[in-house]
């Protein structure tokens, strides 16, 4: 008699967002899921995201406490180390109640190729790098130097890409981050976007509530930290409100961060607190209403050597919602949303704020952008173009024993595991 082997087991680790709240990692979790993998996450907990366990989707989701954000050289040694802790503990516990064939390991910190290595020498694990955040920039953009720390940086993430059985690159410039600083071979990095899943982000019906009782609406959804430039945003604000006289426009900002306090506090030091409302962490049905009802949506993110070469999320979902843009001219920003956006000069707010009223004065040119974005989502960069290239890279990561390097598989041909194998 013919017995089926189980379903290949995957721990996915993400330190810096919780889950759901993180929309790439849950997109790929559940896609894993819907293809036949059994699926467990690591996180931490966040606002709104705060039991232990969870079971959401048939994925189980694990969360610890939230380090504190490095603000500084000495939390460095602070957050990473607890993070680790805290990942190793839960790992162990994963291992124990469910078990797991490979790590799907999400950055920052690049320190989890530490539990890459032990589980690689004790349990035969093969290890996955899902490339979020590029960490040596990232310093550099916080610190503004390139000292011992940011060294000690670029050789973590180098043994990271050594540890790894595959990469997974987030565009073109993180890829040619793994086959140059990372020495990777070719055929082991796999490029999958973080393209949303468009039967989620989808556009509701507008509300006007979210005016609070204002002509104009504009949004933002997205992490408040120190390098997605909520600063410079209110700085935008301020100057339309206080300088230009604009007083029928209500700006909504939904996400939290380790900013978030600062940033709230800031809003209302600027006499801001009548013209912008904080949602902090909310569902999905009020979250994609306010983005529905906005007339245009913003991505203030610093331009900074980290974010010039990253996708970020939010730029996908306002184009997966027919929304026109606003941001600064970041390289990986404008490859996303094309002609969907307009390009502030380089941090400067003044601008910035400009384009904003260009936009909100010129309904017809919003409408354009916002179908153009749109079209270019549906056709290309939705999740529904990305999960098989994520698939393929699986079955790649399997087709070879651990710790040797799988056979090439085209990254962009949807191979989906028709009856998956634990090893």
């Amino acid at each position: 008699m013919l017995h089926s082997k189980p379903p290949r087991r995957i721990l996915m680790i993400v330190e810096n967002l919780p889950v759901p709240f993180d929309r790439r990692v849950w997109c790929e979790a559940t896609s894993l899921r819907k293809a036949g993998y059994e699926v467990a996450v690591i996180c931490p907990k966040g606002r709104g995201h705060d039991a232990s366990y969870e079971l959401l989707e048939d994925i189980h989701i694990y969360r610890h406490p939230l380090p504190v954000e490095a603000r500084g050289i000495a939390a460095y040694f602070i957050e990473y180390p607890t993070a680790l802790f805290w990942e190793l503990l839960l790992a162990v516990k994963v291992a124990w109640k469910h078990g797991f064939d490979a790590i799907h390991a999400c950055n920052p910190p690049d320190l989890i190729f530490l539990l890459g290595i032990l589980f690689k020498l004790f349990g035969r694990k093969r290890f996955i790098f899902d490339h979020h955040d590029v960490n040596p920039e990232l310093y550099e953009a916080k610190f503004g130097r390139k000292d011992v720390f940011w060294k000690l940086l670029r050789l973590v993430e180098f043994l990271t890409f050594k540890t790894a059985d595959i990469s997974i690159a987030t565009n073109e410039s993180y890829r040619d981050i793994a086959l140059g600083r990372g020495g990777m071979p070719a055929d082991r990095v796999f490029i999958v976007r973080s393209g949303p899943n468009l039967q989620r982000v989808r556009p509701r019906p507008a509300d006007p509530a979210w005016r609070n009782g204002r002509r104009f609406s504009v949004g933002y959804i997205g992490v408040i930290g120190e390098s997605e430039g909520l600063d410079l945003l209110l700085q935008s604000i301020d100057h339309i409100v206080h300088q230009l006289g604009r007083t029928d426009i209500q700006f909504n900002i939904a996400g939290t961060g380790p900013a978030w306090n600062a940033i709230v506090k800031l809003s209302e030091a600027m006499n801001l607190s009548d013209f912008v409302t904080f949602t902090g962490s909310i569902g999905d049905e009020a979250l994609f209403t306010m983005l529905s009802t906005a007339d245009l949506c913003v991505n203030p993110d610093r331009v900074t050597p980290m974010n010039d070469i990253s996708t970020m999320n939010k730029i996908m979902e306002y184009m997966a919602l027919g929304k026109p843009i606003v941001q600064y001219d970041v390289r990986e920003g404008r490859r996303s949303a094309l002609d969907a956006s307009l390009y502030a000069v380089k941090n400067d707010p003044i601008d910035f704020s400009n384009k904003i009223i260009e936009l909100i004065d010129a309904p017809e040119q919003r409408e354009a952008m916002g179908q153009y974005g749109r079209q270019r989502l549906e056709k290309s960069l939705s999740w529904d173009h990305e999960e098989p290239k994520l698939l393929a890279a699986y079955e790649a990561l399997f087709s070879q024993t651990p710790g040797r390097s799988p056979v090439a598989v085209e990254p962009t041909r949807a191979v989906r595991p028709s009856s998956p194998r634990s090893i």
